[in-house]
């Protein structure tokens, strides 16, 4: 099972609004690598920037405006979302992550092979 087999529809939320939206995104790559991200000594100190076999580079950043993480899309590049604090970005990633396990469990696919959080 390739991480890149799991997709389902992935959103961008800003103050109730859709803002970016995608049908058939690699859900449990992007878990995969947020959770890397997460994990390094830097973790806080640089953004990410989803690297995929399969979705154009950047189609998913996460980017310290110097007020806060803000999310945004190359799809969208005038677009970013409202900046949050470290906590609350890494507290909603956890929920994200913890989401696609479950969903992962819910298809009868061990996620063991995902990193935990």
């Amino acid at each position: 099972m390739l991480l890149l087999d799991i997709e389902a529809e992935l959103s961008i939320w800003e103050r109730g609004r859709t803002a970016w939206s995608e049908g058939q995104f690699p859900v449990a790559e992007l878990a995969y690598h947020v959770a890397l991200w997460l994990q390094r000594p830097h973790a806080g100190h640089e953004d990410f920037e989803l690297d995929s076999m399969q979705a154009e580079t950047g189609m998913i950043r996460i980017a310290n405006s110097g007020q806060g993480w803000r999310i945004g899309s190359v799809a969208t590049p005038d677009f970013w979302t409202t900046p949050v604090s470290w906590d609350v970005l890494v507290s909603e990633i956890k929920h994200f992550h913890h989401s696609v396990r479950e969903g992962v469990a819910a298809m009868g696919i061990d996620p063991a092979f995902m990193l935990r959080l």
